[in-house]
């Protein structure tokens, strides 16, 4: 018989922890339901950490995701956080530990670029969920309605190492829709998944694929004659929008004043979803991650934002990057990238294997992001890759560095570095032991741990969860 628990299965986890943790699980709509949503959130997360033991990990080799290597380190994970790092740390007597002599501990991956669950694979007609094709504006979606927590994927990103990631819409609009910041977990609802208080983002799009997606006959999406047509259409649907933004935020805010002021008679403005997205990022509180290519195109980018006032948390591909360094640590922007992708359309043309590097040097934000449901599973590799381009290249990178490109930065980014990013005490327990150097391509991930929590283990195949859909495909949960 099928398990009870979409997202689990009857071969979730071990035997000696699979009962704790669909107790637990079971458990986290009840422990929700009684408080309150958090203004500006109706769909607040759920998330509960999974049961967990304390752990140490001795004899290691630890990357701190600040810049620090620790060599024979140790770490100790208890109640869900970072309790201690170092050279020597106390080993309580009810922990379990772990030899890592020979082995490396890092922070969690996390890609701040998915679309694991609104583009889950299998690839079939109607499991997309990916983009909103119908309008260049499309601000008013979330891309957490469209997750499918059943998606394989998960459970194969984390087996990469990767302990959050951002779930975002997709490139097919200027304005894409809100993104949502996921735990990689097994869950039965996407709020079981959510990062708890991570902020939300807005997905923008510059560039060929806003012109291409609602004015080409040959786009698969395209309808001849639609703006956008030009990147110079893509610039003034953008300052349209932000200026309607700007007079909803100004219209709620003057109803607001008046109301507090006593005024009594007051009719509020009409509640927009596509404008109240973009209130929240004019207020501060939804960060844009935009995808962009051409390094003249993100210098506009980030003058529109000086014009409408708000800030550009990261662009995303980012391919020429690599020519306004300068800009970009000016402007306190990140850069998503990838290792080494390029050529695929006429705006990646000028990519460059030493895109990150050049960017880590001239002390900007740099992050490598996956993009892909196969690439989420090799970001060690990823980076690995963008290290020895940039060496070849004569610039100097350490391992320690080079990992800020999978933690640290990424959660800055998306303004969780307070909590997770960095192997520091305090910060949640979001922690990956590799069987050796994890940017080597011989090493591959031993335990990943979320929260404290073991969501993979190489040498448990009982321990790793299994999607529904796999289940279903498979025939394990057929009733007899």
């Amino acid at each position: 018989m099928r398990g009870a628990m979409t997202g689990y299965g009857t071969r979730g986890f071990s035997a000696r922890c699979c009962a704790a943790a669909l107790a637990a699980a079971l458990m986290l709509t009840g422990a929700a339901s009684g408080a309150a949503p958090p203004i500006g959130d109706p769909y607040p997360s759920t998330y509960r950490p999974l049961p967990s033991r304390p752990v140490v990990i001795t004899g290691a080799t630890l990357l701190d995701g600040r810049g620090r290597q620790i060599d024979k380190g140790s770490i100790l994970l208890s109640g869900g956080k970072i309790v201690a790092v170092g050279a020597d740390i106390p080993v309580p007597a009810d922990a379990e530990v772990i030899d890592g002599t020979g082995k490396w501990v890092t922070p969690g991956i996390i890609d701040v670029h998915s679309h694991v669950g609104n583009g889950p694979v299998p690839e079939v007609v109607g499991a997309d969920s990916v983009n909103e094709f119908v309008g260049p504006v499309t601000a008013e979606v979330w891309a957490e309605h469209g997750v499918l927590v059943q998606d394989p994927a998960f459970s194969r990103a984390a087996a990469g190492g990767v302990t959050t990631q951002q779930i975002l819409p997709g490139s097919g609009n200027l304005f894409g829709g809100r993104t949502v910041v996921l735990k990689t977990v097994p869950a039965r609802t996407v709020q079981d998944m959510k990062f708890p208080g991570a902020p939300y983002g807005l997905k923008m799009a510059c560039g060929e694929i806003p012109t291409m997606s609602y004015n080409s006959a040959n786009h698969p999406y395209g309808t001849k004659g639609e703006r956008p047509a030009t990147r110079m259409g893509n610039f003034a649907i953008y300052r349209a929008t932000w200026i309607k933004a700007q007079k909803y935020r100004a219209a709620w805010a003057a109803y607001d004043k008046a109301k507090a002021a006593g005024a009594t008679g007051l009719a509020a403005p009409d509640r927009d979803l596509t404008l109240e997205t973009l209130a929240g990022v004019l207020d501060g509180d939804i960060r844009v991650h935009m995808h962009c290519h051409r390094a003249d195109e993100m210098a506009l980018v980030m003058s529109m934002a000086r014009e409408f006032g708000y800030h550009i948390s990261a662009f995303h591909h980012a391919v020429e990057a690599y020519k306004i360094p300068d800009l970009l640590k000016r402007e306190g922007v990140c850069a998503a990238m990838w290792s080494d992708w390029w050529g695929y359309n006429m705006e990646s043309y000028d990519g460059v294997p030493q895109n990150i590097g050049l960017v880590q040097q001239a002390g900007g934000c740099a992050m490598i992001h996956s993009d892909h449901s196969v690439a989420i599973q090799h970001l060690n590799q990823e980076g690995a890759k963008a290290r020895a381009a940039a060496h070849r290249m004569g610039i100097d990178i350490s391992k320690a560095d080079a990992w800020k490109w999978m933690s640290y930065n990424p959660a800055t980014a998306l303004g969780i570095a307070d909590r997770t990013g960095s192997l520091e005490p305090g910060k949640m327990a979001d922690v990956v032991l590799w069987s050796g150097d994890p940017f080597s391509v011989y090493t591959h991930s031993e335990k990943v741990f979320v929260d404290g929590a073991v969501v993979y283990d190489r040498g448990n195949p009982e321990s790793r969860w299994v999607s529904d859909f796999e289940l279903g495909q498979s025939g394990a949960g057929d009733r007899k």
